[in-house]
């Protein structure tokens, strides 16, 4: 009988799967199988964080578990190991003399690596890979240019697909058992943050990982609750589940896919209501889809310092002293410093918080954009390489941005998008009391009263042009 591994790497589902289909549809018996990579989860960086901190590392695990209740219920099972991809499938593919490992491609180069590492041990024993693409709105065979091609700007890259490119429908998931799991394997026990080293208890994140509760919160966003009808008035919101989505950390995982979202959202505009908030969400696919086209069209340039730009770039230092004030909350900004805490108390931010902190470490602090891109690698549930690399190149001035010397105000920002400071005094509790003025701009305290009074930092930096 013909057996074939099916290997999960960020598309931790089982709807709008091409891989799994296909295998199944080729295959007697498959092998679903997921590898913690030790590499990502027992490393340091190159700036010293965590690969993948105790957040992330949760929400994966939650997606893991949910993925084998997934496949269980499909009378079957998902091979769970820690350690080296590379090694361990060929491994269980000579001893269990499957065909072939159906499979997600990756483009960054981490993955890549791994990827050409398993593919180069696969034919030493004879067997092959067979690669699909499940992470885009867009298959680059219906582009109307190559990727090499695509162009640089968004506006430019929207016009080209927008229009003329049509969306394919996304694949159904498999209804009916697939096959039972083969005896004589031993499917494996799905690590806890502990085994990483990254803490005793497990963490109840405030977004679960896992295809069924991303199913749930697109049901919930879309259908239950029509949130999607006011996306575009709401989506700048910092409080709260429903001033956005939610929908980036099951992206991230591919544990929700993005052409069923699209789909969703076009059956909503056909039988509800179809307006320009319903139209917001997807063109945030689509920037989400041309971050990815970018790492593909430039490869390692988007984690250089110089990033996408050639030349002069500008000046960011590794100041470690400020980045750790920065990292920490403790800059002496409340805006600031209430982002940086919901970041470090819960793996999520919102993406007004994400464009002002980036914005006040590069442009006010004049650090190293890499650092702080770096820190949101180990820490944002929602971390996906191309989109965060991509955003942290394009606030830093050295990516996609067609307008030169971007820069965000954090005061008049705070007083816009945060206007009771409700955000910013649940995030900081001392400052529930300071007068309003002095919490969206900290160097009018020339009495040094947020210090003196409410015990709380004075600014690690003055800025003279907020007002």
């Amino acid at each position: 009988m013909k057996k074939s591994i099916v290997w999960f790497r960020n598309d931790l589902r089982i709807h709008d799967n091409e891989a799994l289909l296909d295998a199944l549809k080729h295959n007697d018996h498959i092998i679903p199988v997921y590898i913690f990579d030790e590499r990502m989860f027992n490393t340091e960086s190159r700036f010293g964080h965590r690969k993948t901190g105790k957040y992330r590392a949760q929400f994966i695990i939650d997606a893991v578990k949910d993925l084998r209740n997934s496949f269980e219920a499909l009378s079957s099972n998902l091979f769970v190991r820690v350690g080296k991809p590379e090694e361990i499938i060929p491994d269980l593919a000579s001893k269990h003399k499957t065909s072939y490992v159906y499979c997600n491609r990756d483009r960054t180069q981490e993955e890549l690596d791994v990827q050409d590492a398993l593919e180069k041990n696969l034919w030493m024993i004879g067997q092959e890979m067979r690669y699909y693409r499940g992470k885009m709105l867009y298959y680059t065979a219906d582009l109307p240019f190559p990727v090499s091609h695509c162009p640089d700007t968004f506006s430019n890259f929207r016009k080209e697909v927008e229009k003329y490119v049509p969306i394919r429908k996304p694949f159904d998931s498999p209804t009916h058992d697939i096959s039972s799991p083969i005896d004589d394997i031993d499917y494996g026990i799905i690590p806890s943050i502990a085994n990483f080293g990254l803490g005793d208890n497990e963490i109840d994140l405030d977004i679960k990982g896992g295809e069924t509760e991303a199913l749930k919160s697109l049901n919930y966003y879309i259908w239950e609750s029509d949130l999607v009808s006011n996306y575009k008035e709401t989506r700048n919101g910092l409080l709260g589940r429903d001033y956005s989505s939610k929908f980036s950390a099951y992206l991230s995982l591919g544990c929700l896919s993005p052409k069923l979202i699209f789909s969703e959202v076009k059956r909503y505009e056909s039988e509800r209501i179809k307006n320009k908030s319903t139209y917001w969400l997807i063109f945030e696919l689509l920037w989400r889809d041309f971050f990815r086209f970018m790492a593909k069209k430039h490869g390692n340039s988007i984690f250089q310092k110089a990033g996408l730009k050639a030349g002069d770039i500008p000046k960011y230092f590794d100041k470690a002293e400020l980045f750790h004030k920065w990292k920490n909350a403790e800059t002496g900004i409340p805006f600031i410093d209430a982002n940086m805490r919901e970041l470090n108390a819960t793996g999520f931010m919102s993406n007004r918080g994400r464009q002002n902190v980036a914005s006040f470490l590069v442009k006010d602090l004049k650090v190293n954009w890499q650092l702080g891109a770096d820190y949101f690698e180990s820490l944002l549930i929602d971390y996906d390489p191309c989109s965060n690399y991509g955003n942290w190149n394009y606030i830093a001035g050295v990516g996609n941005d067609p307008r030169e010397d971007r820069y965000f105000n954090i005061s008049l920002q705070a007083k816009r998008y945060d206007p009771e400071a409700n955000y910013i005094r649940t995030w900081l509790p001392e400052l529930s009391e300071a007068p309003i003025d002095l919490i969206f701009n900290p160097f009018l305290d020339s009495q040094e009263t947020l210090s003196r009074d409410y015990n709380y930092m004075q600014p690690c930096v003055h800025i003279k042009n907020w007002n």
